[in-house]
Protein backbone atom coordinates (compact mmCIF):
# COMPACT_ATOMS: atom_id res chain seq x y z
CA UNK A 1 0.00 0.00 0.00
CA UNK A 2 2.55 2.66 0.85
CA UNK A 3 5.89 2.99 -0.99
CA UNK A 4 8.83 1.79 1.21
CA UNK A 5 11.91 4.72 0.55
CA UNK A 6 15.35 4.08 1.45
CA UNK A 7 17.11 7.24 1.49
CA UNK A 8 20.78 7.14 1.33
CA UNK A 9 22.83 10.45 2.06
CA UNK A 10 25.86 10.41 -0.45
CA UNK A 11 29.15 9.79 1.05
CA UNK A 12 31.63 12.75 1.59
CA UNK A 13 34.97 11.82 1.19
CA UNK A 14 37.48 13.97 3.36
CA UNK A 15 41.10 13.38 2.45
CA UNK A 16 43.97 15.49 4.24
CA UNK A 17 47.49 14.64 4.02
CA UNK A 18 49.16 13.80 7.14
CA UNK A 19 46.02 14.48 9.07
CA UNK A 20 45.95 12.62 12.48
CA UNK A 21 42.94 15.28 13.90
CA UNK A 22 40.12 12.98 15.94
CA UNK A 23 37.88 15.07 14.96
CA UNK A 24 38.39 14.53 11.36
CA UNK A 25 38.39 10.91 11.99
CA UNK A 26 34.90 10.66 13.49
CA UNK A 27 33.94 13.27 10.23
CA UNK A 28 35.23 10.57 8.12
CA UNK A 29 34.04 7.84 9.79
CA UNK A 30 30.75 9.17 10.26
CA UNK A 31 29.82 10.21 6.84
CA UNK A 32 31.72 6.91 5.13
CA UNK A 33 28.66 5.15 6.76
CA UNK A 34 25.23 4.85 4.70
CA UNK A 35 22.30 6.15 6.16
CA UNK A 36 19.56 4.51 5.31
CA UNK A 37 15.83 4.33 6.86
CA UNK A 38 15.66 1.82 9.33
CA UNK A 39 12.41 -0.14 9.57
CA UNK A 40 11.17 -1.25 12.73
CA UNK A 41 11.20 -5.25 13.88
CA UNK A 42 7.86 -7.02 12.73
CA UNK A 43 5.48 -7.67 15.78
CA UNK A 44 2.31 -9.41 15.84
CA UNK A 45 0.87 -7.20 18.44
CA UNK A 46 -1.98 -8.72 20.50
CA UNK A 47 -2.93 -11.47 17.41
CA UNK A 48 -1.69 -15.07 17.33
CA UNK A 49 -1.01 -15.97 13.71
CA UNK A 50 0.15 -19.47 14.27
CA UNK A 51 -3.10 -21.29 13.17
CA UNK A 52 -4.49 -19.02 10.10
CA UNK A 53 -7.79 -20.45 8.71
CA UNK A 54 -9.39 -18.02 5.79
CA UNK A 55 -13.90 -18.12 5.28
CA UNK A 56 -15.30 -17.11 2.17
CA UNK A 57 -16.05 -18.02 -1.23
CA UNK A 58 -14.62 -17.22 -4.75
CA UNK A 59 -12.29 -14.12 -3.77
CA UNK A 60 -10.57 -16.21 -0.78
CA UNK A 61 -10.19 -19.18 -2.83
CA UNK A 62 -8.65 -16.69 -5.65
CA UNK A 63 -10.69 -17.33 -8.67
CA UNK A 64 -9.93 -15.31 -11.39
CA UNK A 65 -10.22 -14.77 -15.10
CA UNK A 66 -13.18 -17.31 -15.04
CA UNK A 67 -11.64 -20.49 -13.37
CA UNK A 68 -9.94 -22.03 -10.50
CA UNK A 69 -6.35 -22.99 -10.86
CA UNK A 70 -2.91 -23.61 -9.07
CA UNK A 71 -1.20 -20.27 -10.05
CA UNK A 72 -4.64 -18.26 -9.09
CA UNK A 73 -4.93 -20.06 -5.95
CA UNK A 74 -1.23 -19.69 -5.29
CA UNK A 75 -1.98 -15.53 -5.48
CA UNK A 76 -4.76 -16.27 -2.97
CA UNK A 77 -5.07 -13.06 -1.37
CA UNK A 78 -5.34 -15.14 1.85
CA UNK A 79 -2.01 -17.23 0.40
CA UNK A 80 -0.24 -13.66 0.28
CA UNK A 81 -1.17 -12.63 4.03
CA UNK A 82 -0.14 -16.22 5.35
CA UNK A 83 3.36 -15.31 3.70
CA UNK A 84 3.73 -12.31 5.80
CA UNK A 85 2.10 -13.77 8.71
CA UNK A 86 4.82 -16.50 8.26
CA UNK A 87 7.15 -13.91 9.23
CA UNK A 88 5.77 -13.31 12.95
CA UNK A 89 5.31 -17.29 13.77
CA UNK A 90 2.47 -18.09 11.17
CA UNK A 91 2.19 -21.48 10.39
CA UNK A 92 1.57 -24.14 7.08
CA UNK A 93 -1.23 -22.30 5.45
CA UNK A 94 -2.61 -25.64 3.34
CA UNK A 95 -5.04 -24.73 0.30
CA UNK A 96 -6.92 -27.55 -1.93
CA UNK A 97 -4.79 -27.11 -5.14
CA UNK A 98 -6.43 -28.14 -8.02
CA UNK A 99 -4.17 -30.20 -10.93
CA UNK A 100 -3.77 -28.15 -13.39
CA UNK A 101 -3.63 -24.19 -14.54
CA UNK A 102 -6.23 -25.36 -17.03
CA UNK A 103 -9.51 -24.29 -14.71
CA UNK A 104 -12.35 -25.76 -14.79
CA UNK A 105 -13.74 -29.07 -13.31
CA UNK A 106 -14.68 -32.99 -14.68
CA UNK A 107 -16.95 -35.39 -13.09
CA UNK A 108 -15.97 -38.97 -13.47
CA UNK A 109 -13.51 -38.09 -15.75
CA UNK A 110 -15.90 -35.81 -17.96
CA UNK A 111 -17.28 -32.45 -18.78
CA UNK A 112 -20.03 -31.33 -16.56
CA UNK A 113 -23.01 -30.06 -18.45
CA UNK A 114 -26.07 -27.98 -17.77
CA UNK A 115 -29.16 -29.93 -17.89
CA UNK A 116 -31.09 -27.07 -18.87
CA UNK A 117 -28.74 -25.02 -21.35
CA UNK A 118 -26.90 -28.35 -22.19
CA UNK A 119 -23.88 -26.22 -21.71
CA UNK A 120 -20.49 -26.98 -20.33
CA UNK A 121 -20.61 -26.34 -16.21
CA UNK A 122 -17.00 -25.38 -14.94
CA UNK A 123 -15.09 -23.65 -17.78
CA UNK A 124 -11.70 -23.11 -17.63
CA UNK A 125 -10.45 -20.12 -17.55
CA UNK A 126 -10.23 -17.43 -19.79
CA UNK A 127 -7.20 -15.85 -21.77
CA UNK A 128 -6.59 -12.49 -23.37
CA UNK A 129 -6.80 -13.14 -27.10
CA UNK A 130 -5.43 -9.98 -28.51
CA UNK A 131 -8.79 -8.09 -28.58
CA UNK A 132 -10.08 -9.29 -25.84
CA UNK A 133 -11.04 -12.05 -23.46
CA UNK A 134 -11.57 -15.69 -24.83
CA UNK A 135 -11.79 -19.22 -23.75
CA UNK A 136 -8.55 -20.64 -23.24
CA UNK A 137 -9.43 -23.90 -25.79
CA UNK A 138 -10.15 -20.64 -28.30
CA UNK A 139 -5.91 -20.79 -27.90
CA UNK A 140 -4.85 -23.54 -26.86
CA UNK A 141 -7.21 -26.28 -28.15
CA UNK A 142 -5.62 -29.40 -25.95
CA UNK A 143 -6.33 -27.35 -22.58
CA UNK A 144 -8.48 -30.12 -20.57
CA UNK A 145 -9.35 -29.94 -17.32
CA UNK A 146 -7.97 -32.43 -15.28
CA UNK A 147 -9.50 -31.83 -11.66
CA UNK A 148 -12.18 -34.37 -10.96
CA UNK A 149 -14.58 -33.74 -7.85
CA UNK A 150 -15.50 -37.47 -7.83
CA UNK A 151 -12.19 -38.99 -8.30
CA UNK A 152 -8.88 -36.92 -7.23
CA UNK A 153 -10.15 -34.66 -4.29
CA UNK A 154 -6.90 -33.69 -1.92
CA UNK A 155 -6.43 -34.21 1.19
CA UNK A 156 -6.87 -31.92 3.94
CA UNK A 157 -7.48 -30.25 6.57
CA UNK A 158 -7.56 -26.96 4.67
CA UNK A 159 -6.42 -23.44 5.30
CA UNK A 160 -7.87 -21.80 3.07
CA UNK A 161 -11.80 -23.02 2.75
CA UNK A 162 -12.79 -20.10 0.32
CA UNK A 163 -15.83 -22.05 -1.93
CA UNK A 164 -16.01 -20.37 -5.09
CA UNK A 165 -20.11 -19.21 -5.81
CA UNK A 166 -21.17 -20.02 -1.60
CA UNK A 167 -24.08 -17.63 -0.60
CA UNK A 168 -23.80 -17.09 2.82
CA UNK A 169 -25.98 -19.17 4.19
CA UNK A 170 -24.21 -21.96 2.22
CA UNK A 171 -21.10 -21.62 4.31
CA UNK A 172 -23.01 -22.83 7.28
CA UNK A 173 -25.13 -25.93 5.61
CA UNK A 174 -24.60 -29.16 6.64
CA UNK A 175 -23.96 -31.38 3.04
CA UNK A 176 -22.80 -28.65 0.94
CA UNK A 177 -19.73 -30.61 0.22
CA UNK A 178 -21.24 -33.99 -0.25
CA UNK A 179 -21.21 -35.33 -4.06
CA UNK A 180 -24.35 -37.11 -3.01
CA UNK A 181 -26.10 -33.97 -2.75
CA UNK A 182 -24.49 -32.60 -6.33
CA UNK A 183 -26.28 -30.87 -8.42
CA UNK A 184 -28.89 -30.02 -6.37
CA UNK A 185 -27.76 -29.15 -3.26
CA UNK A 186 -23.96 -29.06 -2.97
CA UNK A 187 -20.78 -27.00 -4.73
CA UNK A 188 -18.26 -29.26 -6.10
CA UNK A 189 -15.46 -27.05 -4.94
CA UNK A 190 -16.85 -27.41 -1.47
CA UNK A 191 -16.68 -31.30 -2.23
CA UNK A 192 -12.82 -31.04 -2.97
CA UNK A 193 -12.54 -29.57 1.19
CA UNK A 194 -15.03 -31.88 2.91
CA UNK A 195 -13.00 -35.29 2.81
CA UNK A 196 -13.69 -37.80 4.66
CA UNK A 197 -16.54 -35.91 6.48
CA UNK A 198 -18.76 -34.97 3.74
CA UNK A 199 -21.81 -33.86 5.43
CA UNK A 200 -19.42 -31.28 7.40
CA UNK A 201 -20.12 -27.16 7.09
CA UNK A 202 -17.74 -25.19 5.67
CA UNK A 203 -18.22 -23.59 9.58
CA UNK A 204 -17.52 -27.02 10.27
CA UNK A 205 -14.37 -27.39 8.90
CA UNK A 206 -13.05 -24.33 9.70
CA UNK A 207 -14.03 -24.65 13.56
CA UNK A 208 -12.27 -27.96 13.74
CA UNK A 209 -8.69 -26.85 13.05
CA UNK A 210 -8.91 -24.22 16.01
CA UNK A 211 -7.57 -21.39 14.43
CA UNK A 212 -6.36 -18.32 16.46
CA UNK A 213 -7.23 -16.28 13.57
CA UNK A 214 -9.52 -15.82 10.68
CA UNK A 215 -10.58 -13.95 7.99
CA UNK A 216 -14.00 -13.15 6.31
CA UNK A 217 -14.39 -11.86 3.26
CA UNK A 218 -17.03 -11.84 0.65
CA UNK A 219 -19.55 -12.80 2.99
CA UNK A 220 -23.11 -11.39 0.80
CA UNK A 221 -21.27 -11.24 -2.28
CA UNK A 222 -22.81 -14.08 -3.51
CA UNK A 223 -25.91 -13.66 -2.01
CA UNK A 224 -26.31 -10.33 -4.69
CA UNK A 225 -23.80 -11.33 -7.29
CA UNK A 226 -26.40 -14.14 -8.97
CA UNK A 227 -29.05 -12.17 -9.05
CA UNK A 228 -26.87 -9.40 -10.54
CA UNK A 229 -25.40 -11.92 -13.07
CA UNK A 230 -28.79 -13.18 -14.36
CA UNK A 231 -29.94 -9.81 -15.22
CA UNK A 232 -32.46 -9.72 -12.15
CA UNK A 233 -34.77 -12.10 -14.02
CA UNK A 234 -35.78 -14.32 -10.91
CA UNK A 235 -33.74 -17.19 -11.58
CA UNK A 236 -31.21 -16.34 -8.72
CA UNK A 237 -33.11 -14.09 -6.32
CA UNK A 238 -31.20 -11.78 -3.26
CA UNK A 239 -31.24 -13.33 -0.45
CA UNK A 240 -33.06 -11.68 2.04
CA UNK A 241 -31.56 -9.78 5.07
CA UNK A 242 -32.92 -11.89 8.17
CA UNK A 243 -31.07 -15.30 6.28
CA UNK A 244 -27.98 -13.33 5.78
CA UNK A 245 -27.92 -11.81 9.26
CA UNK A 246 -28.26 -15.12 10.57
CA UNK A 247 -25.46 -16.76 8.16
CA UNK A 248 -23.21 -14.06 9.24
CA UNK A 249 -23.68 -13.95 12.77
CA UNK A 250 -23.50 -17.99 13.18
CA UNK A 251 -20.06 -17.76 10.92
CA UNK A 252 -18.71 -14.97 13.40
CA UNK A 253 -19.90 -16.31 16.74
CA UNK A 254 -18.25 -19.90 16.00
CA UNK A 255 -14.56 -18.51 14.62
CA UNK A 256 -14.51 -16.56 17.57
CA UNK A 257 -15.69 -19.26 20.06
CA UNK A 258 -12.18 -20.12 21.25
CA UNK A 259 -10.81 -16.55 21.52
CA UNK A 260 -9.28 -16.33 17.60
CA UNK A 261 -9.02 -12.82 16.17
CA UNK A 262 -9.78 -11.91 12.80
CA UNK A 263 -10.78 -9.71 9.95
CA UNK A 264 -13.58 -9.90 7.93
CA UNK A 265 -14.45 -7.26 4.91
CA UNK A 266 -17.53 -5.46 3.85
CA UNK A 267 -18.87 -5.39 0.28
CA UNK A 268 -18.51 -3.35 -2.52
CA UNK A 269 -21.07 -2.16 -4.90
CA UNK A 270 -20.49 -4.87 -7.57
CA UNK A 271 -22.32 -3.24 -10.45
CA UNK A 272 -18.88 -1.14 -10.68
CA UNK A 273 -17.19 -3.87 -11.51
CA UNK A 274 -16.46 -4.41 -15.59
CA UNK A 275 -18.90 -7.14 -15.76
CA UNK A 276 -21.91 -4.71 -15.69
CA UNK A 277 -19.40 -1.31 -17.02
CA UNK A 278 -18.42 -2.55 -20.13
CA UNK A 279 -20.76 -3.24 -22.64
CA UNK A 280 -22.31 0.11 -23.83
CA UNK A 281 -26.36 0.72 -24.10
CA UNK A 282 -26.11 1.83 -27.76
CA UNK A 283 -23.76 -0.34 -29.76
CA UNK A 284 -25.41 -0.58 -32.71
CA UNK A 285 -24.53 0.30 -36.06
CA UNK A 286 -26.97 0.86 -39.01
CA UNK A 287 -27.61 1.68 -42.68
CA UNK A 288 -30.09 3.34 -43.65
CA UNK A 289 -31.96 0.74 -45.30
CA UNK A 290 -31.97 -1.06 -42.13
CA UNK A 291 -32.88 2.02 -40.03
CA UNK A 292 -35.67 2.69 -42.05
CA UNK A 293 -37.09 -0.47 -42.00
CA UNK A 294 -37.15 -0.74 -37.83
CA UNK A 295 -39.35 2.12 -38.00
CA UNK A 296 -41.31 1.14 -40.17
CA UNK A 297 -45.10 -0.18 -39.33
CA UNK A 298 -43.57 -3.66 -39.98
CA UNK A 299 -41.21 -3.53 -37.16
CA UNK A 300 -41.65 -0.59 -34.65
CA UNK A 301 -43.72 1.73 -36.33
CA UNK A 302 -47.23 0.40 -35.32
CA UNK A 303 -46.11 -0.05 -31.62
CA UNK A 304 -45.57 2.83 -31.25
CA UNK A 305 -48.68 3.99 -32.81
CA UNK A 306 -50.23 1.48 -30.37
CA UNK A 307 -48.93 2.45 -27.06
CA UNK A 308 -49.83 6.87 -27.77
CA UNK A 309 -53.45 4.96 -28.09
CA UNK A 310 -53.18 2.62 -25.19
CA UNK A 311 -51.91 5.29 -22.83
CA UNK A 312 -54.80 7.58 -24.23
CA UNK A 313 -57.22 4.84 -23.17
CA UNK A 314 -55.62 5.01 -19.68
CA UNK A 315 -55.78 8.58 -19.47
CA UNK A 316 -59.65 8.73 -20.45
CA UNK A 317 -60.37 5.72 -17.73
CA UNK A 318 -58.03 5.49 -15.20
CA UNK A 319 -56.33 7.84 -12.50
CA UNK A 320 -53.55 8.37 -14.83
CA UNK A 321 -52.32 11.70 -15.51
CA UNK A 322 -51.89 13.20 -19.47
CA UNK A 323 -48.20 14.36 -17.78
CA UNK A 324 -47.72 10.29 -16.39
CA UNK A 325 -48.60 9.36 -20.08
CA UNK A 326 -46.75 11.41 -21.53
CA UNK A 327 -43.38 10.25 -19.91
CA UNK A 328 -43.87 7.00 -20.55
CA UNK A 329 -44.99 6.92 -23.90
CA UNK A 330 -41.47 8.80 -24.68
CA UNK A 331 -39.60 6.23 -22.78
CA UNK A 332 -41.06 3.38 -24.14
CA UNK A 333 -40.47 5.09 -28.08
CA UNK A 334 -38.33 2.61 -30.08
CA UNK A 335 -36.57 4.82 -32.78
CA UNK A 336 -33.44 4.09 -34.87
CA UNK A 337 -31.11 6.01 -37.56
CA UNK A 338 -28.26 5.51 -39.91
CA UNK A 339 -24.95 5.54 -37.98
CA UNK A 340 -23.34 4.47 -34.98
CA UNK A 341 -25.01 4.90 -31.39
CA UNK A 342 -28.22 3.69 -31.74
CA UNK A 343 -29.55 1.91 -28.30
CA UNK A 344 -30.76 -1.33 -28.11
CA UNK A 345 -34.36 -2.31 -26.98
CA UNK A 346 -34.81 -4.54 -24.01
CA UNK A 347 -37.68 -6.08 -22.11
CA UNK A 348 -38.64 -4.14 -18.94
CA UNK A 349 -41.13 -5.53 -16.65
CA UNK A 350 -41.03 -1.82 -14.56
CA UNK A 351 -43.27 -0.69 -17.26
CA UNK A 352 -47.21 0.07 -17.17
CA UNK A 353 -48.46 -3.79 -18.88
CA UNK A 354 -50.81 -2.14 -21.86
CA UNK A 355 -51.28 -6.63 -22.97
CA UNK A 356 -54.66 -6.24 -21.33
CA UNK A 357 -55.73 -3.47 -23.69
CA UNK A 358 -53.47 -5.10 -27.03
CA UNK A 359 -51.68 -7.96 -26.72
CA UNK A 360 -48.65 -7.27 -28.93
CA UNK A 361 -47.82 -3.68 -26.75
CA UNK A 362 -45.28 -6.21 -24.48
CA UNK A 363 -43.28 -3.81 -21.79
CA UNK A 364 -39.99 -2.84 -23.86
CA UNK A 365 -38.15 -0.18 -24.84
CA UNK A 366 -34.85 1.18 -26.01
CA UNK A 367 -31.91 1.30 -22.89
CA UNK A 368 -30.65 4.47 -21.91
CA UNK A 369 -27.21 4.95 -20.30
CA UNK A 370 -28.66 4.27 -16.40
CA UNK A 371 -29.20 0.55 -18.13
CA UNK A 372 -26.70 -1.86 -17.31
CA UNK A 373 -25.41 -4.43 -19.85
CA UNK A 374 -23.71 -7.92 -18.64
CA UNK A 375 -20.76 -8.62 -20.26
CA UNK A 376 -21.87 -11.66 -21.86
CA UNK A 377 -24.11 -9.69 -23.88
CA UNK A 378 -21.15 -8.59 -26.01
CA UNK A 379 -20.96 -11.89 -27.88
CA UNK A 380 -24.87 -12.16 -28.23
CA UNK A 381 -26.05 -8.42 -29.47
CA UNK A 382 -26.32 -8.59 -33.40
CA UNK A 383 -26.21 -12.17 -33.56
CA UNK A 384 -29.52 -13.44 -35.80
CA UNK A 385 -31.71 -15.05 -34.36
CA UNK A 386 -32.73 -17.21 -37.53
CA UNK A 387 -29.81 -17.12 -39.50
CA UNK A 388 -29.32 -15.11 -42.44
CA UNK A 389 -32.38 -13.01 -42.11
CA UNK A 390 -31.04 -9.72 -40.79
CA UNK A 391 -34.89 -8.90 -39.85
CA UNK A 392 -33.99 -11.08 -36.59
CA UNK A 393 -31.53 -9.31 -35.28
CA UNK A 394 -30.97 -9.63 -31.29
CA UNK A 395 -31.21 -6.83 -29.61
CA UNK A 396 -32.11 -4.86 -32.07
CA UNK A 397 -35.00 -6.19 -34.15
CA UNK A 398 -35.78 -9.04 -31.43
CA UNK A 399 -35.18 -7.08 -27.42
CA UNK A 400 -32.84 -8.07 -25.30
CA UNK A 401 -33.97 -10.89 -22.29
CA UNK A 402 -33.85 -9.69 -18.46
CA UNK A 403 -31.36 -12.19 -18.01
CA UNK A 404 -28.82 -9.52 -20.13
CA UNK A 405 -29.71 -6.08 -18.74
CA UNK A 406 -29.56 -4.49 -14.90
CA UNK A 407 -32.76 -1.84 -15.08
CA UNK A 408 -32.26 0.82 -12.34
CA UNK A 409 -35.04 -0.59 -10.93
CA UNK A 410 -32.99 -3.81 -10.00
CA UNK A 411 -29.76 -2.22 -9.51
CA UNK A 412 -31.72 -0.41 -6.51
CA UNK A 413 -32.57 -3.93 -5.34
CA UNK A 414 -28.71 -4.40 -5.19
CA UNK A 415 -28.16 -1.45 -3.72
CA UNK A 416 -30.35 -1.61 -1.00
CA UNK A 417 -29.65 -5.41 0.13
CA UNK A 418 -25.54 -4.44 0.01
CA UNK A 419 -25.93 -1.37 1.78
CA UNK A 420 -28.07 -3.67 4.78
CA UNK A 421 -25.29 -6.15 4.57
CA UNK A 422 -22.66 -4.04 5.25
CA UNK A 423 -24.70 -2.11 7.89
CA UNK A 424 -24.58 -6.28 9.51
CA UNK A 425 -21.14 -6.75 9.04
CA UNK A 426 -20.17 -3.04 10.79
CA UNK A 427 -21.74 -4.30 13.52
CA UNK A 428 -20.77 -7.25 13.72
CA UNK A 429 -17.17 -6.52 13.64
CA UNK A 430 -17.63 -3.64 16.10
CA UNK A 431 -19.13 -6.28 18.90
CA UNK A 432 -16.67 -8.45 18.74
CA UNK A 433 -13.48 -6.90 18.07
CA UNK A 434 -12.38 -7.63 14.70
CA UNK A 435 -10.99 -5.78 12.11
CA UNK A 436 -12.70 -4.52 9.01
CA UNK A 437 -11.82 -3.84 5.88
CA UNK A 438 -13.88 -1.57 3.63
CA UNK A 439 -13.70 -3.30 0.33
CA UNK A 440 -16.53 -0.76 -0.49
CA UNK A 441 -14.67 2.44 -0.59
CA UNK A 442 -11.63 0.35 -2.36
CA UNK A 443 -13.81 -0.57 -5.30
CA UNK A 444 -15.29 2.75 -5.58
CA UNK A 445 -11.82 4.45 -5.81
CA UNK A 446 -10.72 2.04 -8.23
CA UNK A 447 -13.69 2.81 -10.13
CA UNK A 448 -13.65 6.14 -10.49
CA UNK A 449 -10.15 8.06 -9.71
CA UNK A 450 -7.78 4.71 -10.27
CA UNK A 451 -6.16 3.25 -6.91
CA UNK A 452 -2.12 3.58 -6.60
CA UNK A 453 -0.20 0.41 -5.74
CA UNK A 454 3.03 0.74 -5.50
CA UNK A 455 4.38 2.14 -9.21
CA UNK A 456 1.14 1.50 -10.41
CA UNK A 457 -2.60 2.95 -10.76
CA UNK A 458 -4.66 0.10 -11.10
CA UNK A 459 -8.57 0.74 -11.97
CA UNK A 460 -11.70 -1.53 -12.93
CA UNK A 461 -11.34 -1.27 -16.76
CA UNK A 462 -11.64 -4.77 -18.66
CA UNK A 463 -8.54 -6.20 -19.50
CA UNK A 464 -5.97 -3.40 -19.33
CA UNK A 465 -6.96 -1.71 -16.17
CA UNK A 466 -4.48 -4.26 -13.79
CA UNK A 467 -7.76 -4.46 -10.58
CA UNK A 468 -10.43 -6.73 -12.31
CA UNK A 469 -9.40 -10.27 -13.84
CA UNK A 470 -10.91 -10.91 -17.36
CA UNK A 471 -14.44 -12.30 -16.45
CA UNK A 472 -15.55 -9.02 -15.32
CA UNK A 473 -15.75 -9.67 -11.57
CA UNK A 474 -12.99 -11.57 -9.84
CA UNK A 475 -9.62 -9.71 -9.29
CA UNK A 476 -6.45 -9.90 -10.83
CA UNK A 477 -3.38 -11.51 -8.98
CA UNK A 478 -2.19 -8.08 -8.34
CA UNK A 479 -5.41 -7.16 -7.12
CA UNK A 480 -5.61 -9.90 -4.70
CA UNK A 481 -2.27 -8.49 -3.95
CA UNK A 482 -3.46 -4.93 -2.92
CA UNK A 483 -6.63 -6.32 -1.02
CA UNK A 484 -3.93 -9.08 0.91
CA UNK A 485 -2.31 -5.77 2.41
CA UNK A 486 -5.91 -3.87 2.55
CA UNK A 487 -6.55 -6.92 5.14
CA UNK A 488 -2.80 -6.23 6.72
CA UNK A 489 -3.22 -2.67 7.22
CA UNK A 490 -6.44 -3.53 8.86
CA UNK A 491 -5.09 -5.63 10.82
CA UNK A 492 -2.34 -3.43 12.09
CA UNK A 493 -5.38 -0.84 12.81
CA UNK A 494 -7.36 -3.19 15.16
CA UNK A 495 -4.13 -5.80 16.75
CA UNK A 496 -1.43 -3.15 16.74
CA UNK A 497 0.53 -5.69 14.45
CA UNK A 498 3.13 -3.39 12.20
CA UNK A 499 3.05 -5.40 8.90
CA UNK A 500 2.71 -2.40 6.66
CA UNK A 501 5.30 0.28 8.99
CA UNK A 502 7.75 -2.27 8.68
CA UNK A 503 7.75 -3.69 5.17
CA UNK A 504 6.07 -6.77 5.42
CA UNK A 505 3.56 -6.76 2.68
CA UNK A 506 2.99 -7.99 -0.67
CA UNK A 507 4.65 -5.53 -3.34
CA UNK A 508 2.53 -5.04 -6.76
CA UNK A 509 5.59 -5.83 -8.91
CA UNK A 510 5.44 -9.21 -8.10
CA UNK A 511 2.17 -10.31 -9.11
CA UNK A 512 0.79 -10.79 -12.15
CA UNK A 513 -2.37 -9.00 -14.00
CA UNK A 514 -2.75 -11.72 -16.94
CA UNK A 515 -1.66 -15.13 -17.17
CA UNK A 516 -0.27 -16.97 -20.28
CA UNK A 517 -1.85 -19.40 -22.36
CA UNK A 518 0.99 -21.48 -22.11
CA UNK A 519 0.60 -21.56 -18.15
CA UNK A 520 -0.36 -25.81 -17.91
Amino acid sequence: MKTIKYIILSMLTLSFFACENEELDELRDRNSEDDEVVLPELTAGTADFSNYVAVGASFTAGFTDNGLFIASQENSFPNIIANQFANVGGGTFNQPLMNDNFGGLILGGNPVIDPMSGERLFEERLVFGGAGPVPLQAVNPAAMSTTDFALNNPTGPFNNLGIPGAKSFHLIAPGYGNLGNFPAAANPYAIRVTGNAPNASILELAVAQNPTFFTLSEIGGNDVLGYATSGGDGSNSITDTATFDFALNTLINSLTANGAKGAIGNLPNITSLPHFTTVPHNPVPLDAATAGFLNSAAAYGAYNAGIVQAFAFLVANTPMTQEMADTEIEKRTISFAAGEGNAVVIFDESLTDLTAINPALVSMRQATEDDLIVLPASSFIGTEAVPGNPQTVNGVAIPLEDKWVLTPEEQDEITVATQAYNASILAAASANGLALVDLNSILEQASTMGIVFDEFNLNTDLVFGGLVSLDGIHLTARGYALMANSFLEAIDATYGSNFVASGNVAKAGEFPTNYSPALQ
